[in-house]
Protein backbone atom coordinates (compact mmCIF):
# COMPACT_ATOMS: atom_id res chain seq x y z
CA UNK A 1 0.00 0.00 0.00
CA UNK A 2 1.35 3.63 -0.59
CA UNK A 3 1.69 6.00 1.71
CA UNK A 4 0.15 9.02 1.24
CA UNK A 5 1.97 12.12 1.38
CA UNK A 6 0.20 13.77 4.24
CA UNK A 7 0.54 10.28 6.21
CA UNK A 8 4.68 11.07 6.07
CA UNK A 9 4.85 15.00 6.74
CA UNK A 10 2.40 13.14 10.01
CA UNK A 11 4.71 11.09 10.67
CA UNK A 12 8.06 13.25 10.27
CA UNK A 13 5.99 15.64 12.54
CA UNK A 14 5.68 13.20 15.35
CA UNK A 15 9.14 12.46 14.80
CA UNK A 16 9.82 16.13 15.71
CA UNK A 17 7.44 16.22 18.47
CA UNK A 18 9.49 12.93 20.05
CA UNK A 19 12.81 14.56 19.90
CA UNK A 20 12.35 18.03 20.99
CA UNK A 21 10.79 15.97 23.98
CA UNK A 22 12.78 13.75 24.59
CA UNK A 23 15.56 16.75 24.62
CA UNK A 24 13.43 18.44 26.68
CA UNK A 25 13.31 16.02 29.16
CA UNK A 26 17.03 15.40 29.37
CA UNK A 27 17.77 18.95 29.53
CA UNK A 28 15.20 18.98 32.80
CA UNK A 29 16.84 15.97 34.29
CA UNK A 30 20.43 16.93 33.65
CA UNK A 31 19.69 20.29 34.96
CA UNK A 32 18.11 18.74 38.85
CA UNK A 33 20.48 15.52 39.14
CA UNK A 34 23.52 16.28 36.84
CA UNK A 35 24.59 14.49 33.54
CA UNK A 36 26.15 11.89 35.49
CA UNK A 37 22.77 11.10 37.12
CA UNK A 38 20.51 10.57 33.97
CA UNK A 39 18.98 6.95 32.67
CA UNK A 40 17.33 6.40 29.41
CA UNK A 41 14.54 5.05 31.51
CA UNK A 42 14.31 8.29 33.25
CA UNK A 43 14.21 10.68 30.12
CA UNK A 44 11.55 8.40 28.86
CA UNK A 45 9.41 8.42 31.34
CA UNK A 46 9.79 11.95 32.16
CA UNK A 47 9.07 12.38 28.50
CA UNK A 48 6.12 10.38 28.19
CA UNK A 49 7.84 8.35 25.16
CA UNK A 50 8.32 4.79 24.89
CA UNK A 51 12.09 4.00 25.66
CA UNK A 52 12.27 1.86 22.05
CA UNK A 53 11.24 5.39 20.69
CA UNK A 54 14.39 6.73 22.53
CA UNK A 55 16.79 4.34 21.25
CA UNK A 56 15.53 4.36 17.76
CA UNK A 57 15.81 8.00 17.65
CA UNK A 58 19.52 8.35 19.45
CA UNK A 59 20.84 4.89 19.61
CA UNK A 60 22.24 4.99 22.89
CA UNK A 61 22.61 7.33 25.92
CA UNK A 62 26.13 8.66 24.31
CA UNK A 63 23.79 9.66 21.32
CA UNK A 64 21.27 11.03 23.75
CA UNK A 65 23.75 13.62 25.33
CA UNK A 66 25.76 14.54 22.19
CA UNK A 67 22.35 15.75 20.84
CA UNK A 68 21.35 17.63 23.87
CA UNK A 69 25.43 19.22 23.62
CA UNK A 70 24.61 20.10 20.08
CA UNK A 71 21.47 22.16 21.11
CA UNK A 72 23.58 23.91 24.13
CA UNK A 73 26.17 24.80 22.46
CA UNK A 74 24.56 27.02 19.31
CA UNK A 75 24.38 30.00 21.78
CA UNK A 76 27.89 29.36 21.89
CA UNK A 77 28.21 28.99 18.31
CA UNK A 78 26.43 31.67 17.27
CA UNK A 79 29.06 33.89 19.63
CA UNK A 80 32.13 32.92 18.18
CA UNK A 81 30.77 32.62 14.16
CA UNK A 82 28.47 35.57 14.43
CA UNK A 83 28.79 37.53 17.54
CA UNK A 84 30.62 41.15 18.81
CA UNK A 85 34.31 41.00 18.49
CA UNK A 86 36.67 39.52 19.78
CA UNK A 87 35.16 36.63 20.15
CA UNK A 88 32.96 37.05 16.78
CA UNK A 89 34.46 38.58 13.44
CA UNK A 90 35.90 42.04 13.13
CA UNK A 91 38.94 41.43 15.03
CA UNK A 92 42.29 40.43 14.31
CA UNK A 93 42.49 36.41 13.88
CA UNK A 94 44.91 36.30 16.89
CA UNK A 95 42.60 38.38 19.35
CA UNK A 96 39.56 36.05 18.22
CA UNK A 97 41.92 32.72 18.70
CA UNK A 98 43.05 34.61 22.16
CA UNK A 99 39.45 35.40 22.85
CA UNK A 100 38.06 31.78 21.68
CA UNK A 101 40.17 29.77 24.18
CA UNK A 102 39.61 31.72 27.16
CA UNK A 103 36.12 31.53 26.83
CA UNK A 104 36.63 27.66 26.73
CA UNK A 105 38.82 27.82 29.62
CA UNK A 106 35.84 30.30 31.31
CA UNK A 107 33.15 27.49 30.34
CA UNK A 108 35.05 24.93 31.87
CA UNK A 109 35.42 26.56 35.52
CA UNK A 110 31.50 27.43 35.23
CA UNK A 111 29.81 24.43 36.92
CA UNK A 112 26.46 25.94 35.54
CA UNK A 113 27.52 25.46 32.45
CA UNK A 114 26.08 22.28 30.75
CA UNK A 115 28.05 22.01 27.74
CA UNK A 116 31.54 20.88 29.98
CA UNK A 117 28.75 19.20 31.91
CA UNK A 118 27.85 17.24 29.40
CA UNK A 119 31.27 16.91 27.52
CA UNK A 120 32.18 14.80 30.57
CA UNK A 121 29.99 12.25 30.29
CA UNK A 122 30.86 11.55 26.26
CA UNK A 123 34.00 9.30 25.60
CA UNK A 124 36.80 11.55 24.10
CA UNK A 125 36.36 10.43 20.89
CA UNK A 126 32.92 10.82 20.20
CA UNK A 127 32.97 14.10 21.78
CA UNK A 128 35.89 15.39 19.76
CA UNK A 129 34.14 14.03 16.50
CA UNK A 130 30.68 15.55 17.48
CA UNK A 131 29.27 18.51 15.64
CA UNK A 132 30.43 21.02 17.96
CA UNK A 133 33.93 19.23 18.30
CA UNK A 134 34.60 19.65 14.99
CA UNK A 135 33.32 23.52 14.45
CA UNK A 136 35.80 24.19 17.49
CA UNK A 137 38.82 22.59 15.24
CA UNK A 138 37.59 24.11 12.29
CA UNK A 139 37.55 27.61 14.15
CA UNK A 140 40.63 27.23 15.34
CA UNK A 141 42.37 26.00 12.38
CA UNK A 142 40.74 29.23 10.08
CA UNK A 143 42.00 31.44 12.38
CA UNK A 144 45.43 29.96 12.34
CA UNK A 145 45.76 30.33 8.94
CA UNK A 146 43.99 33.86 8.46
CA UNK A 147 46.79 34.86 11.34
CA UNK A 148 49.22 33.89 8.93
CA UNK A 149 50.74 31.21 10.62
CA UNK A 150 52.92 28.54 8.34
CA UNK A 151 52.12 25.08 9.07
CA UNK A 152 50.00 22.25 9.17
CA UNK A 153 46.99 24.15 10.50
CA UNK A 154 44.90 20.77 10.81
CA UNK A 155 47.58 19.55 13.65
CA UNK A 156 48.50 22.86 14.81
CA UNK A 157 44.65 23.25 15.72
CA UNK A 158 44.49 19.60 17.37
CA UNK A 159 47.46 20.50 19.27
CA UNK A 160 45.87 23.77 20.69
CA UNK A 161 42.58 21.87 21.31
CA UNK A 162 44.18 19.30 23.63
CA UNK A 163 45.00 21.90 25.73
CA UNK A 164 41.56 23.36 26.30
CA UNK A 165 40.22 19.17 26.66
CA UNK A 166 37.82 18.52 29.23
CA UNK A 167 40.37 16.01 31.04
CA UNK A 168 43.39 18.39 30.73
CA UNK A 169 41.46 21.18 31.94
CA UNK A 170 40.03 19.27 35.13
CA UNK A 171 43.24 17.57 35.70
CA UNK A 172 44.90 21.08 36.19
CA UNK A 173 42.38 22.50 37.85
CA UNK A 174 42.21 19.68 40.56
CA UNK A 175 44.84 17.85 40.24
CA UNK A 176 47.79 20.99 39.96
CA UNK A 177 45.42 23.69 41.85
CA UNK A 178 45.48 25.92 38.35
CA UNK A 179 43.39 28.73 38.89
CA UNK A 180 40.96 29.84 36.16
CA UNK A 181 43.00 33.33 35.41
CA UNK A 182 46.55 31.23 35.07
CA UNK A 183 45.11 28.78 32.65
CA UNK A 184 43.65 31.86 30.43
CA UNK A 185 47.01 33.55 30.75
CA UNK A 186 48.97 30.46 29.61
CA UNK A 187 46.39 29.83 26.57
CA UNK A 188 47.35 33.81 25.56
CA UNK A 189 50.62 32.70 25.45
CA UNK A 190 50.21 29.85 23.37
CA UNK A 191 48.41 32.31 21.13
CA UNK A 192 51.31 34.53 20.85
CA UNK A 193 54.08 32.25 20.48
CA UNK A 194 51.98 30.06 17.99
CA UNK A 195 51.06 33.17 15.80
CA UNK A 196 54.58 35.34 16.52
CA UNK A 197 52.14 37.89 17.73
CA UNK A 198 53.60 39.51 20.69
CA UNK A 199 49.81 42.05 20.53
CA UNK A 200 47.46 39.11 21.53
CA UNK A 201 45.36 40.43 24.06
CA UNK A 202 43.74 39.19 27.04
CA UNK A 203 40.30 39.44 25.53
CA UNK A 204 37.99 37.98 28.09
Amino acid sequence: MTREPQDAAAERADAARNRARLLAAAALLVSDRGAGHVTMDEVARVAGVGKGTLFRRFGDRNGLLLALLDDVEGEFHDAYTCGPPPLGPGAPAQDRLTAFGRALVERVADETDLGPALGRQIPCDRRRASHYGRAFHDHVSSLLREAGVVGDHDMLAHAMLAFTDLENMDYLRHTCRASTQRLQDAWTDLVRRTTGSPQATKAG
